[in-house]
């Protein structure tokens, strides 16, 4: 019996496929879907938050017809006449006739000094007149007795009745009397010209208003001592001081890099600190031709087209330099728009305002023309109608993410 050898192949086991478990495709795609949502969800969280900033829109300059700032500065009102009223001659006050506030007339009495020894001289010398002039009337009838005694010698001489000695005489008295009332002539002129100097230091004793003004301040009282210079102590240079409230103008110091913007009856517009809404109509009057070393500055006077009881002196003022529409200079402002003072900040020695393009801010750099209250003129940079971040908060960058805050 011939039994078949075992083969390697009859060891091989034979395997059929397993069939894969309904449901594994739907598995997978349900793990990637919440993987990509985890995914989402940690870059929502993960991602930059937007920065809430202020918006304004970048308007149009209004005053294309009209005159335009060409240059800002600040200054103070000061009176081109003003005087700390002293006196002539050193002495005691006695009485003060004004006060703070005071209206005053030229050559009104403001104050009296003290003037006991002066009247005492000028009575002395009144009294030294009246003598001069009694001499002088007893001299003019001596004359007269004289000359009517030289005729009679004369005559008499003539018929050759009279000596010649008794005519010599006669004539000699009538020569002498002549020469002493000429003497006492120049007497009495030197006796006037002594109670003019007496009278006219009285009339020093009495301190007069020297122009029209209004008493800004009272220096001294009664009982002090006044004089014309200072003597230390407690003796006072001055009673009073007046300003000539017609005389109010500006004075402005102008950087000298910016002179070449002002000319002579230039307009200007000035605004006072103390009354921001009124805008004052004014004009260059002088431009002082010198300027200051330490401050390189150069002074401008603006004065008022009409003045007003507000106006004070010493007080602070803004002044916009303006120019025609019709001017060179107002040409190449001529597309500028106005912003926020505050939308500008200063970046790298170059003046940059943020604009807000698809929630996102672009940096850029632009020219300020001129600024005035809390309005920024730029002349080039931004266009109008563009939407501009006002006072940027510290951490905004170029391409940052932004939203408006809500009013």
């Amino acid at each position: 019996m011939n039994e078949s050898q075992p083969r390697l192949d009859d060891l091989r086991i034979e395997r059929t496929a397993r069939p894969e478990p309904p449901g594994r495709p739907l598995r997978w795609l349900v793990v990637g879907i919440v993987v990509a949502g985890l995914f989402a969800a940690g870059w929502w969280l993960m991602r930059p938050k937007a920065l809430e900033v202020r918006t304004a829109i970048a308007r149009e300059e209004a005053n294309a017809g009209r005159d335009r700032t060409v240059l800002n500065a600040s200054g103070y009102v000061t009176a081109r006449r003003d005087a700390t009223v002293s006196s002539k001659i050193t002495g005691k006050v006695t009485e003060v006739l004004i006060e703070e506030g005071l209206h005053v007339k030229a050559g009104q009495t403001l104050a009296r000094l003290d003037d006991t020894n002066v009247q005492a001289s000028w009575q002395l010398a009144q009294a030294q007149r009246a003598a001069t002039e009694s001499g002088l009337e007893e001299s003019r009838v001596r004359l007269r007795e004289a000359e009517q005694e030289l005729q009679r010698q004369t005559a008499l001489l003539k018929t050759k009745v009279a000596a010649p000695a008794d005519f010599d005489h006669a004539e000699a008295a009538a020569h002498a009397w002549r020469a002493r009332l000429a003497q006492q002539q120049s007497e009495l002129v030197v006796a006037e010209r002594t109670i003019a100097i007496w009278q006219q230091q009285v009339d020093d004793t009495i301190i007069r208003a020297p122009f029209a003004g209004i008493v800004t301040s009272k220096n001294a009282q009664p009982g002090e001592m006044i004089s014309p210079m200072s003597a230390g102590g407690f003796t006072r240079t001055g009673i009073c001081t007046i300003v000539d409230m017609e005389s109010l103008e500006i004075e402005i110091d102008v950087n000298e890099s910016y002179i070449n913007r002002v000319a002579s009856d230039q307009p200007v517009e000035a605004t006072l600190d103390a009354y921001p809404e009124w805008k004052i109509p004014c004009k260059v009057i002088a431009i002082i031709p010198t300027a200051d070393r330490q401050k390189s500055t150069v002074k401008v006077r603006v004065g008022f087209d009409q003045l007003d009881p507000r106006i004070l002196p010493e007080m602070s003022v803004k002044v916009a330099f303006r120019e025609s529409g019709t001017g060179g200079a107002v040409a190449s402002v001529r597309r500028a728009v106005i912003v926020p003072k505050s939308a500008v900040q200063a970046a790298d020695g170059h003046d940059v305002v943020f604009v807000v393009q698809r929630g996102r801010v672009e940096r850029r750099a632009v020219t300020v023309a001129s600024a005035q209250d809390n309005d920024a003129v730029i002349s080039a940079g931004v266009a109008a109608g563009e939407k501009i971040v006002t006072e940027p908060p510290a951490g905004l960058t170029d391409g940052a993410t932004v939203e408006e805050r809500k009013p």
